[in-house]
């Protein structure tokens, strides 16, 4: 197995569903990745463990109410963390605040709620901008 570029890391297994658009466009771009389910709430310390150990380049955090993991994630890293708010409660308003509200130095990009699909895009992004042959790919994919 490859060493993963991306990380998905969701709060519950719960969130498996909306994991699964960020798995199809990470599937159709090769980008290797890995799914993990910790919480910043239950599992804090092995979740602050793997955020230390893992060679991946970006994370996805995807979680619902409170949303906490992206910001976890975010304060103990300085790669590049994007946040997936999850519709569990209140529609998804309640996760969308709470990860969008970060304070100053503590950096989560954002995307819809429920849409892993573009959190897998924006990495993507993110690693072609130094990677030149995943460039051309997203390139081709954005046209398909």
């Amino acid at each position: 197995m490859s060493t993963p570029l991306v990380s998905i890391v969701m709060g519950s297994e719960s969130d498996s569903k909306i994991a699964e658009g960020a798995v199809k466009v990470l599937k159709d771009l090769d980008i290797s990745y890995e799914i993990k389910v910790l919480s910043a709430h239950r599992t804090p310390k092995q979740l602050e463990k793997y955020i230390e150990e893992t060679p991946a380049l970006v994370f996805i955090a995807i979680a619902g109410l409170a949303a906490h993991l992206p910001g976890f994630i975010a304060s103990r890293t300085r790669k590049p963390v994007i946040g997936v708010p999850v519709s569990a409660q209140l529609g998804g308003l309640d996760a969308l605040l709470s990860i969008t509200q970060m304070p100053s130095g503590v950096p989560v990009a954002t995307v819809g709620i429920d849409n892993a699909k573009n959190a897998a895009l924006l990495a993507a992004r993110i690693l072609a901008t130094s990677d030149k042959k995943l460039a051309a790919k997203l390139k081709e994919y954005a046209h398909e």
